[in-house]
């Protein structure tokens, strides 16, 4: 009986370290990769700025519309009840400041997590969700937030943040250990 608990415990110790090598690994990524939009995850707004995280994700995909390889960006993200506005709309502000017409940007608001920033961003788009977008987000978010957008049938692209705030030992590690849970929460859920 022991053996066989330290067998399971074993396999299932292999199983989360494959996982999660798999998640630090990401998916395969292209500078040549192009998308109708670019759909921007949502992260925290500290009072009417994008935190840091958020902002990353904000400059890469201004980036991406500056380079041509995203004809317009969409910025998702609800308020907290603690913020002055929506992430959203604190994400277009910031985009506009760097030189994104308001004309290219559109902004969902009312999401609070990865899986409705994307099925929201899929109903905001309409009929041109099936052109392919890009999907904007760090590093280590890239396979679940990837997962979700094929569950919402997207035609997507990963296109991860060059940079990320999460740099250290101390903070990569439970950033890791949360994207291994939520992902295998989101395969126990079958979407």
């Amino acid at each position: 009986m022991k053996r066989r608990l330290a067998l399971a415990a074993g396999a299932i110790v292999l199983w989360l370290g494959a996982v999660a090598a798999w998640i630090a690994v990401g998916p395969a990524v292209t500078d040549a990769a192009r998308g109708e939009t670019a759909i921007v995850l949502g992260a925290a707004v500290i009072g009417e700025r994008p935190s840091p995280v958020f902002a990353a994700r904000l400059d890469h995909a201004a980036r991406l519309f500056r380079e041509g390889r995203a004809e317009r960006v969409l910025v998702t993200g609800g308020r907290s009840p603690e913020d002055k506005l929506s992430e959203a709309a604190a994400g277009r502000a910031y985009l506009q400041a760097r030189g994104v017409p308001v004309e290219a940007i559109i902004i969902e608001d009312r999401s609070r997590t990865t899986r409705q920033n994307l099925a929201n961003a899929r109903r905001v788009l309409g009929q041109s969700a099936r052109q392919p977008v890009l999907i904007v987000s760090d590093p280590l978010h890239m396979r679940r937030a990837m997962a979700m957008a094929g569950a919402e049938a997207f035609d997507a692209r990963p296109a991860p943040t060059p940079t990320t705030r999460y740099r250290s030992l101390g903070t990569q590690a439970p950033f890791l250990a949360r994207e291994v849970w939520f992902l295998h929460v989101h395969w126990l859920a079958g979407m």
